[in-house]
């Protein structure tokens, strides 16, 4: 079987803990690139957020796109057009905060290159603007002061809270809007459909792939659904059981070059010197 596209999971699976691409793992991804293996970085990050990492691996130069909240737009980094985009409902937003203020959670939501949220000192809210390197604005008003439209609100917590959360929402807002995890503390509120897995079969008709020339890696639960679809679903070795027990393989730990290590001996693609220059 060839693959012809590799879906990686950011946070992870293709980052260390630091939020970076190690020497081996960049080195590898252009490897295949060069191959003719085209990537999708699929994450639940904003768009802004991916695009340092978009343009480090160079994947416009190879036709790859960037696949963000969660599958909710998808920009071909070749020319930079966004070819799919699904808001969320401005409706939904009042009972999604409603729900969170309740529950002793915070929300926020993405606007231009800054993070709306209603505590801009919590630490969930502060890690998510330390992964995707952007600052917080206060939006004590946050209903009425969002600017529509957004992709997708971000609930943030104790993983106890957000668990049970979860279980609420998905029962209140059933067909209306899709809530998931994509860490113990992250609640993914997106329109209603959109996760990985969907976008990812609207993407192929577009690059003109099947499923089964697909490898997709990641390690959280916002990720099993591609895991799933994909020809080879490959769970990283950090990545929660559930996650593991979908894959049809198991990889090294993010901090292990997991994803090189599927590059290098999974798909055969072997680096001729890691040690050259991918800038060159």
């Amino acid at each position: 079987m060839k693959y012809k596209t590799i879906v990686l999971d950011l946070d992870g699976t293709l980052t260390t803990s630091e939020k970076v691409i190690t020497p081996r793992t960049k080195s590898a991804l252009m490897e295949a690139q060069r191959a003719g293996i085209r990537i999708v970085l699929a994450s639940g990050r904003p768009t802004y957020g991916i695009s340092p990492i978009a343009d480090e691996l160079k994947i416009g130069s190879y036709g790859g796109f960037v696949m963000a909240y969660n599958g909710g737009r998808i920009t071909d980094w070749s020319s930079k057009e966004i070819v799919f985009d699904q808001p969320l409902a401005p409706e939904l937003v009042p009972d999604l905060y409603a729900a969170a203020m309740k529950s002793g959670t915070e929300i926020l939501t993405y606007q231009g290159e800054g993070i709306a949220a209603t505590n801009p000192n919590d630490e969930y809210v502060k890690h998510e603007a330390f992964i995707n390197k952007m600052p917080i604005q206060l939006y004590n008003d946050f209903i009425h002061q969002v600017e529509h439209p957004i992709n997708k609100c971000l609930i943030v917590g104790k993983p106890q809270l957000v668990a049970e959360l979860e279980k609420q929402l998905s029962a209140k807002l059933a067909g209306k809007c899709s809530i998931y995890r994509s860490a113990d503390f992250f609640l993914e509120c997106v329109p209603q459909g959109i996760d990985k897995a969907a976008s990812l079969d609207w993407l192929k008709e577009r690059m003109g792939i099947d499923r089964d020339e697909i490898v997709a890696m990641g390690d959280g639960y916002n990720d099993i659904s591609m895991i799933e679809y994909a020809g080879l679903g490959v769970a990283m070795a950090n990545a929660t059981q559930e996650v593991k027990e979908k894959a049809d393989f198991v990889t090294l730990s993010n901090e292990e070059d997991g994803v090189a290590y599927v590059i290098e001996e999974v798909l055969n693609i072997k680096c001729k010197d890691r040690k050259e220059s991918d800038d060159k």
